[in-house]
């Protein structure tokens, strides 16, 4: 747990670096890249590459729009990724936030669309639109069904011809991204990236935030927009780049008819960049975060310096797990290190050493040994293998690519309109041109003192909760649901008529002799292979009383090696093979076809074989007892913590918490003897997807994972069923928000296998998971303002159900918007959907079948989840006849019978200031109850 939650950190971390700026329906978030080192040279290998020439067309139109198709069959899928080549750089001085508010405005209405009609078009297709906006690029991307390409271009197309900038509606989304302003103005990654990119390129463009202010958002006005919209929203200012299920000559036929005919623009003067040198400083920021954060930074080429291959091998090299950064962690130095790319602007990017260490300690130390380390790699230079390795790694990775539709309009994307390139291969070709002279240059150029700023995230902690009743019943009132949207003909001749998803081909599977459940998926499209694993566990069941936390500290030992190899032998034995793997009871492989075996026999020996030995536990308990200690003041242990005290009944099992003392108190004999309980090939799931036959899988798992065996009895895993919760309320202050995120759960009395699961699943895709086109979408945020998000869930389990709404906004709206939320709900109970809401949500429902095999990993994880929850491995196909032939009526009665509009456990986490006199603050319709 540890050492992913850090890992978690650092990735979202890099995920807010590279979209900083980066704003939309449901913002992606790109993985940092992990460095994979070997110290032997590169062998030459098969190769593939991102898209044969045949898979790819390439024109650029008489106005001016560029256009590239990528063919990728994989699954009858298509994403559209338009590209325009303007972001927040190019907004007008004193108005940093121009370009993302434009943005938004292209969900208010396009070119004979209204707001309505593109919302209820995306929510037929799936619900699958994001949008972001960065520095230099703004982005609109849709994943559709192949079939519906055209009606996800004809609305594109819509959008570069108008957008509806009227004040009326700018208005209304204004108050929406102001509740994003302040949401991400609450995070503290957010904030030290804002700082950080003031530092590296002051007196530029690029050291304003695009999300920009309240004050700049409040004096933005529709013609502003407008103004806006016409200088930079041209076909010859935008690159259109299209991935999956298509011929290429019949889709840019498609876009020629649709995009030809919009004339091309005179483009005004970009902003002139001129990097200045380095602000070179240290702050400190306050974190709500539960470990100590710290991280030196430097500005490095950008992406259009021809040193810009050597800064990206350079940094997979200092992030190498065998390197001297990382060995700060098994040293019990920190619990976590990295070294990662962050802004990659063209004129410049930002690199960062990191590492992760317990609240409350001086970070004076850790920061000293990181500095001391680069200062050796910057005199002495890297290890020419680990540069071999490192390129190694760039080249096997540019395979896996063409395993994700989404991705791969991703990665073209990025090339092509983020950093000038010709297509992402040339990645590749550059890494193969880099020498270790290269990189130890660029080292000693760029990471110097002069160059660096040091940054710490330092914890506070949120003041105690108070607990409250619960709000009262609400008032019996009803609303008119959303009016029906009419569709342009384009549209609805194909989205209004229902149909059941092309069944997904049937995988193999088979139980081996020692109770491993073995699913295998042949997929063809490159030479990769992906294998996702889990074991059934339950630590709230299977942990001794006064050993709570175990599970977690004996995840933590996978990393530290096998009986048979050290640490560092072990991660040189998978970057022989440049494989990414992990171990623990969710365990996984991505490695080419050509060393499966090899792969899945070092994944075996991990598993099968961990070290466990002494003094790994005596720094994996160190490390788990100062997390542990400093979660436990965290915001979000707070709010977890609330929301358990007011779901579940005392003694329930999933009240139990870990403690610093029970970590600490831990014996290595405890430790294996609970991995011999726990870890057990009967209680195992393991999924491969890939270029593998299943009897190639299966000969290969069972010669490695054959020897496995369990000893003694399967575990009871189950937690009791429960009765539902009596309604309450907690406030929770956190100096670190500007807002209210808001929390409303109840438990309900069914399991993920009662029919009415499916009639609930139908009503919350009324509610929510359309945007605009769904009702609570519709009220909160595009006719009030309230919400930036509102989210709807339900997470069902084998014997309880938790039903969630969440939400965040100004304090001021948080009663309002709770108030809405309840009638929303009453409504849903006491009224029939009308017939164009339920067919819309039928449709949302039935198209995200097929589009959630858009990727091999996103396959794999859906057959691992079913296949350990027990459900059958073609539950999509059932659950979408239950859904094709479901009525309103179904739907009004299963939330009349479980739903309860009054029964929430509400937990509100907000601005201490606000909140300064918790106990005496009682929101509207409660009481206190101390």
């Amino acid at each position: 747990m540890l050492k992913a939650q850090a890992e978690s950190f650092i990735r979202n971390l890099i995920g807010a670096a590279l979209l900083l700026g980066s704003f939309g329906v449901a913002p992606l978030i790109p993985q940092t890249a992990t460095a994979r080192i070997n110290r032997t040279p590169v062998q030459p290998r098969s190769t593939v590459p991102s898209a044969t020439p045949a898979d790819v067309v390439r024109a650029t139109l008489d106005n001016g729009m560029r256009v590239v198709v990528i063919r990728n069959l994989l699954a009858p899928v298509v994403t559209v990724e338009q590209n325009y080549l303007v972001g927040g750089d190019e907004s007008p001085e004193g108005f940093p936030g121009m370009a993302h508010a434009q943005e938004h405005m292209a969900f208010r209405g396009c070119s004979g669309l209204t707001a309505d009609q593109m919302a209820a078009i995306f929510a037929q297709l799936g619900g699958f639109g994001d949008a972001d906006t960065q520095q230099n690029i703004t982005q609109y991307i849709s994943t559709v069904p192949a079939a519906d390409l055209d009606i996800a271009l004809r609305v594109d197309s819509a959008c570069m011809q108008s957008i509806e900038d009227s004040d009326q509606e700018w208005i209304k989304e204004k108050g929406a991204i102001e509740q994003e302003v302040a949401s991400d103005l609450s995070d503290p990654k957010y904030k030290f990236l804002i700082r950080l990119n003031q530092d590296m390129f002051a007196d530029t463009v690029c050291a304003n935030d695009s999300l920009g202010t309240k004050e700049s958002l409040d004096a933005t006005t529709g013609d502003m927009l407008k103004r806006f919209y016409q200088d930079w929203y041209a076909p010859n200012n935008a690159i259109l780049v299209i991935a999956g299920d298509v011929q290429p000559d019949e889709a840019l036929g498609v876009v020629k008819e649709l995009y030809g005919g919009i004339p091309r623009k005179q483009l005004p003067p970009r902003p002139e960049i001129k990097l200045q040198p380095v602000k070179s400083e240290s702050f400190t920021l306050e974190s709500n975060l539960a470990d100590l954060q710290v991280f030196i930074a430097f500005r490095m080429p950008g992406a259009s310096s021809p040193d810009f291959a050597a800064t990206k091998i350079l940094v997979d090299v200092l992030a190498s797990e065998r390197g001297n950064l990382y060995e700060m962690v098994p040293q019990g130095k920190a619990m976590l290190t990295g070294f990662d790319l962050a802004e990659t602007y063209r004129m410049g990017s930002v690199a960062f050493a990191s590492a992760v260490l317990p609240a409350g300690e001086d970070p004076a130390s850790a920061l000293a040994e990181m500095r001391e380390i680069l200062r050796d790699y910057a005199a002495n230079g890297v290890p020419e293998g680990l540069v071999e390795a490192a390129k190694r790694w760039v080249i096997t990775r540019s395979q896996f690519r063409r395993n994700s539709i989404p991705g791969l309009a991703e990665v073209w994307s990025d090339a092509l309109a983020a950093r000038g390139l010709n297509s992402p291969d040339q990645d590749v070709e550059r890494a193969k041109r880099i020498t270790v002279q290269d990189v130890n240059r660029v080292a000693k150029e760029y990471l110097t003192d002069s160059n660096s700023v040091v940054a710490t995230l330092k914890p506070v902690s949120s003041g105690e909760p108070v607990y409250q009743k619960g709000f009262g019943g609400t008032e019996q009132l009803t609303s008119t649901p959303t009016k029906p949207v009419t569709l342009p003909s384009w549209a609805s001749s194909r989205l209004l008529n229902l149909e059941l998803p092309p069944p997904s081909p049937v995988p193999f599977e088979m139980v081996l002799p020692n109770g491993i459940r073995l699913i295998v998926r042949q997929e063809t499209m490159t030479p990769t292979i992906t294998l996702l694993g889990d074991v059934r566990h339950n630590s709230e069941m299977q942990e001794p009383r006064g050993q709570e936390g175990i599970s977690d500290v004996l995840d933590e030992l996978f990393y530290y090696g096998t009986k048979s190899h050290d640490r560092v032998s072990y991660q040189k034995a998978l970057d022989d093979i440049a494989a990414d793997q992990s171990a623990g009871y969710g365990f996984s492989l991505e490695v080419l076809k050509e060393d499966f075996s090899r792969g899945v026999e070092l994944l075996a020996e991990n598993e099968m074989h961990p070290a466990l030995h002494a003094e790994a536990l005596r720094i994996t308990q160190r490390q788990m007892s100062q997390h542990v200690a400093g979660r436990m003041k965290s915001p979000a242990y707070r709010i977890d913590r609330a929301l358990a005290v007011g779901l579940l009944p005392p003694n329930d099992p999933d009240l139990r918490e870990v403690t610093p003392q029970a970590v600490a108190s831990l014996t290595l004999a405890d430790v294996k003897n609970y991995y011999v309980k726990t870890i057990r090939p009967d209680l195992t799931t393991i999924i491969v997807i890939g270029d593998v036959t299943p009897d190639e899988a299966r000969k290969v798992v069972q010669k490695w994972f054959g020897p496995w065996k369990a000893r003694g009895p399967k575990p009871d895993l189950e937690l009791p069923a429960i009765s539902p919760n009596k309604p309450s309320a907690a406030i929770i202050p956190d100096r670190t928000q500007l807002q209210d995120s808001v929390n409303l759960s109840q438990m309900i009395p069914i399991n993920r296998f009662d029919p009415d699961y499916y009639s609930l699943q139908l009503g919350n895709h009324v509610l929510g998971g359309g945007f605009y086109a769904t009702r609570l979408y519709h009220d909160l945020r595009q006719t009030t303002g309230y919400v930036y998000y509102v989210d709807v869930d339900m997470d069902a389990l084998e014997t309880r159900t938790v039903y969630t709404v969440s939400y965040a906004c100004d304090p001021t709206n948080t009663a309002k918007a709770r108030e809405m939320i309840q009638l929303d709900l009453t409504t849903m109970q006491k009224e029939d959907v009308a017939p164009a809401e339920l067919q819309q949500a039928k449709a949302l429902l039935l198209r995200q079948i097929p589009l959630d095999e858009s990727s091999q990993r996103r396959i794999a994880a859906g057959l691992l989840g079913r296949g350990q929850f027990g459900l059958p491995l073609n539950e999509p196909e059932r659950a979408a006849k239950l859904y094709f032939g479901m009525t309103a009526n179904q739907v009004r009665v299963a939330f009349a019978k479980w739903i309860r509009p009054d029964g929430f456990v509400q937990v509100v986490l907000g601005p201490a200031s606000q909140y300064a006199a918790a106990d005496e603050h009682i929101l509207p319709g409660h009481s206190a109850n101390h």
